[in-house]
C-alpha cells in the first residue's frame, strides 16, 4: 500500500452508541481524518480467518465533531487485512473475555503481515488491567489476588478496610468496599468468587480516593502532564465517571511521574503505546490498556491534542 495516504482502521464498540463529546476512540478518529488519513471502522465480528489469512469486513467512515450527527459510512468491503490498512487501533472495551482474546490472536496475524496494531495483541493479553499492578509492588497498595474466601476474609480483617473487585470488568462495575465487620462480607465474597472458583482482587482501601482517582495517560511511554481526577459522588467510593463520579483536571505530581518511570519501560516492551494509569493518593491501582479514556476531557480543559501525540508515534512507525 502507498504510504502517501495511510489507512487506519479503528476496531471499537458500535460507533452509533458512543458519546462523541467524551469518547477517546472518536477523538483518535477525528485526528486521523484531520491528517488526511483514510479511516476505516471495524468491530470484533468483522474479523475472519480464512484458510490461514486474516480478512476484515471494513467500512470507510467519515466523522465530524457533532454530538447529534457524528459519522457516516462511505464505502464497505471484505478484504485481506494487509490490502486495506496500514494500522489497526484496537479500542474494544472490556469485558476481557475469550472472544476478546480470540480477537487478539487474529490481530497477531495482522502484525505478522506488516500491519501495525496499537495496542499490541501480546500486550493486551499479558497485561490484565487489575492484576498487572502486582508486577510493580513498589507502586501499588497492599494487594491479594485469590479465589479463596478464607484468604480474602483474612486480608480484609488484617487491613480493616479494603476494596474487592473482579479482574475482567471496567467502569467501576462490581467493585465493593468492605470492612472486617461488614455483615455482607461473606455473601459478597461468595458471589464474587463463585464459592472459591474465580479469582478476584483485594486491595487495601486508600482514603485519598476522596480527592479523586487520577487517570494519568502514557503516550508512547511519556506521561501527559495533566491527569483527570475522578471524584466519587457523596456516599460512593468509586470515582469512575461511569459510576457517577465528577471530574476535573490536575497537574501530575512528582510521585505520579515516578510511577510512570517505573512502569513505562515494561509497557513499551510489550507494545503498549497508549495506556491509562489509575493512581489514588500515592498508589497505582490499575493499568488500563484495552481502551483508556479521558482524552477529550483533558484536551478541552487544557487545550491539548493528546491523540496527535499518539499519531506522531504511529506515523514514525509507518515511516511517513
Amino acid at each position: 500500500m502507498s504510504k502517501n495516504t495511510p489507512r487506519i482502521a479503528v476496531l471499537m464498540d458500535p460507533i452509533q452508541s458512543i458519546k462523541p463529546y467524551k469518547d477517546t476512540s472518536f477523538a483518535m478518529m477525528l485526528e486521523a481524518q484531520q491528517r488526511g488519513w483514510e479511516l476505516l471502522y471495524l468491530e470484533i465480528g468483522d474479523l475472519s480467518l480464512i484458510e490461514g489469512r486474516l480478512w476484515i469486513k471494513w467500512r470507510k467512515v467519515e466523522v465530524k465533531d457533532n454530538n447529534e450527527d457524528w459519522f457516516r459510512f462511505l464505502d464497505e468491503g471484505f478484504s485481506p487485512v494487509e490490502q486495506v490498512t496500514d494500522c489497526i487501533l484496537m479500542r474494544k472495551d472490556p469485558p476481557f473475555n475469550m472472544d476478546y482474546i480470540y480477537a487478539t490472536y487474529l490481530l497477531d496475524y495482522a502484525q505478522g503481515v506488516g500491519v501495525i496494531v496499537v495496542n499490541s495483541p501480546r500486550g493486551l493479553r499479558e497485561v490484565n488491567e487489575k492484576l498487572y499492578t502486582a508486577w510493580f509492588p513498589q507502586c501499588a497498595p497492599l494487594t491479594l489476588v485469590s479465589s479463596s474466601r478464607d484468604q480474602l476474609k483474612a486480608f480484609v480483617k488484617e487491613q480493616g478496610d479494603a476494596i474487592v473487585k473482579p479482574l475482567d470488568m471496567m467502569g467501576g462495575a462490581s467493585i465493593f468496599r468492605v470492612k472486617a465487620d461488614d455483615p455482607n462480607l461473606n455473601v459478597i465474597l461468595e458471589t464474587m468468587t463463585g464459592f472459591d472458583k474465580h479469582m478476584i482482587m483485594a486491595q487495601k482501601f486508600i482514603p485519598q480516593i476522596s480527592e479523586g482517582d487520577k487517570r494519568v495517560l502514557l503516550v508512547n511511554g511519556e506521561p501527559v502532564p495533566y491527569a483527570l481526577a475522578r471524584v466519587p459522588q457523596k456516599g460512593e467510593t468509586r470515582g469512575n465517571l461511569a459510576a457517577g463520579g465528577s471530574a476535573h483536571g490536575v497537574p501530575i505530581s512528582e510521585r505520579d511521574k515516578w510511577i510512570c518511570k517505573q512502569v513505562a519501560p515494561k509497557l513499551l516492551e510489550l507494545g503498549l503505546q497508549f495506556v491509562g494509569l489509575d493512581i489514588i493518593g500515592d498508589y497505582l491501582t490499575e493499568i488500563n490498556v484495552t481502551s483508556p479514556t479521558c482524552v477529550r476531557e483533558l484536551d478541552k480543559e487544557y487545550g491539548l491534542n493528546i491523540s496527535a501525540q499518539l499519531f506522531n508515534a504511529i506515523a514514525h512507525d509507518l515511516q511517513i
